[in-house]
């Protein structure tokens, strides 16, 4: 081969190179294109996580949060095609998840991998005289809040000599540390939002163990309105005293009676499998059904051998409680 030749063959094979490089750019540029139409099209302009964190955090306060509080960000993570955004809201951490494209918050996710018992499956409980109910809570965990404003009219309307009533609290044991969330050096007694959330819930065994029960549902519900778990250790006393509850029975009942009460709620917990708040048992059966007074009110009313005529009555049911738990 000449070399007229061999310098066409070698411009022939530049050309073909440069020609390739150009059509595969032009490619590249046009998928690059069409795929930024697409995020603008759909909407689907992805934040980062601190970006989520703040738009949630910002708009829980200027729309969710009650006046005087505020909520604030624990940490974001991704979820699939969500983020999980754990927040701070008087005190308790309480997850919430937002679309990346931080268009809708959701205050629940459901794992539709699991199945979810459904409202239609009729709870009955095995039949007794006087039907028991126990049920567990965090002091402040904001489910088990919910589910003692749900059972309160029940309480009110089947009273104690129908239904034995029975509150009891979560403890968990080598729980983050002492002295910041359990009592002792051992960490035995300790309560998932910490040693403020423990020390109020002693403070309300004891109310229950002391004193009138109807005062009881009126210091809870007090509490659960009115404090906080960073001020409860002080709130709590105003509140006490305004129901007719002598302060110093309590803290003497806390200082020299709460190993015993804290170990008959852990041997309780540790009895029934309980860790979640709340957790309801009627006639030592686990209830998982809605969280409202009418749905309360028929699955104790059906444990009983003969139903009072209480059980006629409805209740009424403003929302339908949040299926989580603490």
């Amino acid at each position: 081969m000449d070399e007229e030749e061999r310098g066409a063959e070698i411009a022939l094979k530049i050309d073909r190179t440069t020609t390739l490089s150009f059509i595969l750019l032009i490619v590249g540029v046009v998928i690059g294109l069409l795929l930024s139409f697409s995020i603008r099209v759909t909407g689907l302009v992805i934040l980062s996580p601190e970006d989520a964190g703040k738009k949630a955090i910002d708009y829980i306060n200027e729309n969710l949060a009650e006046p005087g509080e505020t909520a604030a960000l624990v940490s974001v993570e991704e979820m699939g095609e969500l983020y999980k955004i754990i927040t701070r809201y008087k005190g308790v951490e309480i997850p919430v998840y937002l679309t990346k494209d931080g268009k809708y918050l959701l205050l629940q996710a459901f794992d539709t991998t699991q199945p979810l018992k459904k409202e239609t499956e009729k709870f009955d409980a095995p039949d007794r005289e006087r039907v028991n109910v126990k049920f567990f809570v965090m002091s402040f965990c904001p489910y088990g809040d919910q589910a003692e404003e749900a059972l309160a009219p029940v309480f009110e309307l089947l009273g104690e000599e129908k239904v034995e009533w029975e509150p009891h609290y979560v403890i968990y044991s080598n729980y983050r540390g002492y002295p910041d969330y359990c009592l002792d050096e051992n960490e035995t007694y300790c309560s998932m939002h910490g040693i403020e959330e423990l020390r109020q819930n002693l403070r309300e065994l004891c109310v229950w163990k002391y004193f009138d029960h109807a005062k009881w549902w009126k210091f809870v519900k007090a509490i659960n309105h009115n404090c906080t778990l960073e001020n409860v250790d002080e709130c709590w006393k105003p509140i006490a005293e305004s129901i007719g509850l002598e302060v110093e029975k309590i803290e003497d009942c806390v200082e020299n009676e709460a190993l015993d009460l804290l170990q008959e709620e852990l041997e309780l917990n540790k009895r029934y499998n309980v860790r979640g708040s709340p957790t309801v048992f009627i006639n030592d059966v686990r209830y998982e059904g809605s969280r409202t007074p009418e749905a309360y009110k028929q699955a104790i009313c059906s444990g009983f051998v003969e139903p009072p005529k209480e059980c006629e009555q409805r209740l009424e049911s403003a929302t339908v409680s949040p299926q989580g738990t603490c």
